[in-house]
């Protein structure tokens, strides 16, 4: 079996483990918003107003602290970059990356031997963050927004978006 089909083998095993142990209340919080765009936008707002979530200061817009507001908000801010890639194209791969677990680390494939485990929404190593981070995010691997942004920023200049992206990258 060639390294690259172990290294697949490796990431669905670990896809399905942490899938198994995502809990019940991080299934919750993954609860998209309704389709209708207006209507998603109400409620990101009335929920912001309400719970505090975040409002970027990149955007000025509101955004809800769950999986679909880190995504919104990181496509406000690719779009202000220049960064290409959509909502779609995200949510496949953070899903297939990490089950929308934004603490998700992976601690037995080759770069977590050589010191270095993926982390975060997207799996990203730090020295791919450091290298594709994207300004005005936060400079934690493990923050969703600056996770998926930087990830995304990574996929654009090597696939030319993140929306290129099937399987392992």
């Amino acid at each position: 079996m060639t390294a690259r089909a172990l290294n697949r083998t490796s990431r669905i095993r670990n896809l399905a483990i942490t899938a198994l142990t995502t809990t019940a209340a991080a299934a919750a919080a993954l609860t998209l918003t309704p389709a209708s765009a207006h209507a998603a936008e109400t409620k990101q707002i009335a929920a912001a107003v309400t719970t505090g979530d975040s409002q970027s200061q990149q955007t000025g817009k509101a955004y809800a602290n769950n999986l679909d507001g880190w995504i919104k908000e990181s496509l406000d801010i690719m779009k202000a970059k220049g960064i290409p890639g959509s909502y779609e194209g995200l949510h496949r791969n953070i899903m297939r990356e990490s089950s929308g677990n934004p603490n998700a680390e992976n601690g037995w494939d080759v770069n977590a031997q050589n010191g270095t485990p993926s982390k975060g929404l997207l799996q990203v190593i730090q020295p791919t963050f450091n290298a594709y981070h994207v300004a005005g995010t936060a400079h934690s691997l493990t923050d969703p927004v600056a996770n998926i942004t930087a990830a995304a920023n990574y996929a654009a200049n090597r696939y030319g978006s993140i929306d290129n992206v099937n399987s392992a990258y």
